[in-house]
């Protein structure tokens, strides 16, 4: 009787076979799933009889729901995902998006009411469907190895049944003993895991607090919220999380927590680059700056919108070690857009140390009016006033372009100058550069181009409307370098000019020279001083001073109007026609002299022999001793 009874139980839970339910649990939006057919129960065989093949294992007595798959590695984050698969605010997935309908657990810490992910058959108990974790285990009285008794665990199902004694179907002490496993994952349920969950106890593997974080940034791990950044059809989908968010920024903090908070899952932000919120991302997680020359521009952009000034600052360091003259009038821009004045301010001095290159510089014509006019106002521009006005042509000309003001004519760029026409000091101009230069230029009136000419040619010098202030293109200390070893008394003077050629490794400017003077006592001398260069014949600078020596050997300074600007590796002459009574003189000259500033660093003189009448002075000795200079 006893075994009649049990063939027919066996049969009538046959009939509902709960692989048959399992499966049917896997079938999304009335999608058909492909239906497994249920192995032949053990308690089908008849009482006493033993199966024809070899005991099957328990990979053929167990099914498991494709979706109870161990989750897979992290997935790198994708900026372009679709948004189906984006977590919630509370952690659980999204509907559209597969999840696991067994593990995935309410707020209660209960399992949920769908079939179990697997069953198993036991001759020794009875066939029914577990609901708890302790159920599931007290199933399974025998071993089998995976890792998704731990996918239960995370679920907080057992819990509520941790106490429950072997009687009540779960035994703690067994489970707590690492005897109980679960199946191993298979091809079927790697399948079906979504690609961008999470490995289980990620958490183990990390730690410290920047690596946990590291990890959230580089998965779509409980993302709550999602970016449209950029403008289409560039714009891309970034996912973050609020929490992180809103305790490195203040504008997050308001977005999110404010009394004005969003309720949009989606934030639409055209005007920031992908990759510029993304380095803002990587910074508000991971304390990590990641900029280069394409993006710290966008980056400090977006850093100020954001209010993140650990960011700014970093935006700014890396453009100050990558300040250059090439860059110098972009980044001044730039920096006046952004209220960044100590960065213009190291601009602007790049641009005084090295005037001629920036205004070589691509970005010189692409700056702004009111950015022209700042640079035109200094008073310490390194270059030539005619030079200065051939470079303020150029950017006139493409000012028009931008304003659609074809041909540039002559007209169009004084309009486009405007006020900036003002700020050139034509004054400073010899008469020559004025005559071949800005008075042809049909820039400045007729009336401007007289008034100038008057203001060249008599004495005293009528009013005129530009500035004539010098612009004093000097920085750091003034230098000295000098080239003899020795001091020796008469050198004599008869109208011939002592002369010595001479050449540097980096542009310099001369402000003067320093002069033996008389061996006979106080005198005065009268000088003239010239810098040649030497390939054009051109006189650079010169002056007629006059000087008070005191008997002494010492040097006596004779300076320039103007500071001369001496270009690397050129060769220039350094000219000095003296009237008075013998002096001293200099012997065992230099050839070559490196003159070294903490400052301003080294700069390397090579003198080398002026041929023609020279008064005797050479590299070995003569007058000339000293030339003064700033870089």
């Amino acid at each position: 009787m006893d075994g009649d009874k049990n063939r027919k139980d066996g049969q009538a839970k046959n009939k509902q076979c709960p692989y048959q339910k399992c499966n049917a649990s896997q079938t999304t939006n009335n999608q058909p799933t492909n239906q497994t057919p249920s192995p032949q129960s053990p308690e089908s065989y008849a009482e006493g009889s033993q199966p024809s093949s070899p005991s099957p294992d328990f990979g053929q007595h167990v099914l498991p729901c494709s979706d109870m798959s161990p989750q897979p590695g992290p997935t790198l984050r994708d900026h372009r995902h679709s948004l189906s698969g984006i977590g919630t605010a509370n952690g659980a997935m999204s509907a559209t998006s597969p999840v696991n309908a067994v593990v995935k657990a309410s707020s209660t810490g209960t399992l949920s009411s769908a079939p179990p992910p697997f069953h198993a058959h036991n001759s020794k108990r009875e066939n029914k469907l577990p609901t708890t974790v302790g159920d599931c285990v007290s199933n399974f009285p025998f071993s089998c190895s995976g890792p998704l008794v731990s996918n239960f665990v995370r679920s907080g199902s057992c819990s509520a049944n941790a106490g429950k004694t072997a009687n009540g179907g779960f035994d703690a002490d067994l489970f707590a003993s690492g005897h109980i496993f679960f199946p191993q994952s298979s091809p079927l349920l790697a399948a079906s895991t979504p690609q961008n969950q999470a490995v289980y106890n990620w958490q183990a593997t990390k730690t410290s607090v920047k690596e946990r974080l590291t990890y959230l940034y580089n998965t779509d791990t409980m993302t709550d919220i999602q970016f449209k950044v950029g403008k289409p059809p560039a714009h891309q989908i970034i996912s973050a999380h609020k929490f992180i968010l809103s305790i490195g920024s203040a504008v997050f903090d308001a977005l999110f927590n404010g009394r004005l908070a969003t309720s949009d899952s989606i934030i639409e932000i055209p005007d920031v680059e992908p990759a510029a919120f993304s380095a803002l991302l990587r910074f508000l997680y991971t304390d990590d700056v990641q900029i280069g020359p394409e993006t710290v521009m966008t980056t400090l952009y977006t850093a100020k919108k954001y209010a993140v000034p650990a960011l700014e600052r970093a935006c700014v360091e890396f453009l100050k070690r990558n300040l250059s003259s090439d860059n110098a009038f972009m980044l001044l821009t730039q920096a006046r857009l952004f209220d960044e004045p100590q960065l213009a301010a190291l601009c602007l001095e790049t641009i005084d140390k090295n005037t001629s290159e920036a205004l070589a510089a691509d970005g010189f014509t692409d700056i702004d009016l009111d950015t022209l006019c700042v640079v035109l106002e200094r008073d310490t521009l390194g270059i030539r006033e005619c030079k200065l006005f051939s470079a303020v042509c150029r950017w006139a000309e493409a000012e028009c372009l931008r304003q659609n003001l074809i041909p540039p004519t002559s007209e169009n760029q004084r309009r486009v100058l405007s006020k900036a026409l003002r700020l050139i000091r034509f004054p400073l101009m010899t008469i020559e550069e004025f005559a071949m230069g800005s008075a042809q230029s049909g820039i400045l009136e007729d009336r401007e181009v007289v008034e100038l000419f008057l203001y060249f040619t008599v004495n005293p010098k009528p009013s005129i409307s530009f500035l004539d202030v010098p612009r004093c293109c000097l920085t750091g200390k003034e230098q000295v370098v000098s080239r003899f070893c020795q001091i020796e008394s008469r050198w004599g003077y008869s109208g011939t000019s002592d002369r010595i050629r001479f050449m540097v490794n980096r542009r310099i400017y001369v402000v003067g020279f320093g002069l033996y003077g008389s061996i006979h006592g106080p005198t005065e001398y009268s000088v003239n001083i010239q810098i040649i260069h030497m390939d054009s014949t051109k006189v650079m600078g010169s002056n007629d001073p006059t000087f008070q020596c005191d008997g002494t050997t010492s040097t006596f300074r004779v300076m320039f109007k103007e500071p001369v600007e001496i270009l690397p590796n050129t060769s220039y002459i350094a000219c000095a026609t003296l009237k008075g009574p013998d002096s001293y003189y200099g012997s065992k000259g230099l050839r070559k002299v490196t003159h070294e500033s903490v400052s301003s660093g080294k700069v390397t003189f090579q003198f080398t022999y002026a041929a023609g009448n020279n008064n005797g002075t050479s590299v070995e000795d003569g007058q000339i001793p000293e030339i003064i200079f700033y870089t």
